[in-house]
């Protein structure tokens, strides 16, 4: 059951000559290893907004002070993840290049990784934060290296080691565990970036990657691969929203699957986590 009338773009969305973050949808939903329907995601996270008010209490600040625009879903060729994650690449970079913000809908979370990188190339000293359940880091998953199931370990490698910032972490192989330890800044099981991190990341730009299922499934049960243990709804926006002050150059919203949410509550709470990002 889809909430509410499919709209064709976010809460809000002006034109792209002012805007200030630029969104598109990336609907990849190709290499996930469990349940598939994040090609969806976009479309849902846009249907949802409109129960949404444009203006934040926690912030207080509303969208018509953060003009931004929508400029709808990229359009991929079934089958061809290369040329998929290329089209992300460079409408990413495009996007950049004008001085502008990206905030992506995914998607699988595979689509982070041209993002990322396109934001490297253009930003030196890149850091990313990921908000996700799971850590992503295998060298390679049925011998695929790009997947969503390895994502933040090519994130990892194309910004470097130290650079990624992982919050919630709660399931991964014993040798991710060992990676993150090892490679990245690491909270597992954390409902918040650690205090102590704020500092390194306003040293510089940052991009921010939010998986849905950071939340537990309780509260995010439209997502393909669910993993109980999680914060909750109200916890993923506070840790949004303990993000104002920091230079983001880019961020990313992935893995909302609504086919498995008949209340579509997963759609809306990405929605709000979108809202506050174009509002920090």
């Amino acid at each position: 059951m889809t909430p509410g009338p499919r709209v064709s773009s976010f809460l809000g969305a002006g034109p792209y000559a002012a805007a200030r973050w630029v969104i598109y949808g990336a609907p990849l939903d190709a290499t996930v290893s469990f349940r598939p329907g994040s090609r969806f995601g976009p479309s849902a996270i846009r249907s949802a907004s409109p129960v949404l008010e444009e203006w934040s209490p926690s912030l207080g600040v509303g969208l018509d002070e953060r003009p931004f625009c929508d400029l709808g879903d990229l359009e991929f060729s079934p089958g061809d993840v290369d040329g998929a994650l290329a089209a992300i690449g460079e409408l990413t970079g495009r996007i950049l290049d004008e001085d502008k913000r990206s905030l992506m809908l995914g998607g699988e979370h595979l689509v982070t990784w041209p993002a990322v990188t396109a934001a490297a190339r253009r930003h030196a000293g890149l850091r990313v934060l990921q908000f996700d359940a799971h850590a992503d880091l295998r060298l390679d998953y049925m011998g695929r290296t790009a997947s969503h199931a390895t994502v933040m370990r090519r994130v990892a490698e194309a910004i470097g080691p130290g650079r990624c910032y992982q919050v919630g972490i709660r399931s991964g192989t014993a040798e991710e565990w060992r990676f993150a330890q090892e490679t990245t800044r690491f909270a597992p099981g954390a409902s918040a970036v650690p205090g102590p991190w704020h500092a390194e990341l306003a040293q510089g730009p940052v991009y921010v990657t939010v998986d849905i299922d950071f939340a537990d499934p309780a509260y995010a049960p439209g997502t393909g691969t669910p993993e109980p243990g999680g914060g909750t709804a109200a916890d993923l926006l506070r840790a949004i929203d303990g993000l104002r002050g920091l230079d983001l150059v880019g961020a990313d919203v992935v893995e909302v699957a609504p086919a498995y949410d008949p209340g579509g509550v997963t759609a809306v709470l990405a929605a709000k986590v979108v809202r506050q990002l174009l509002l920090l």
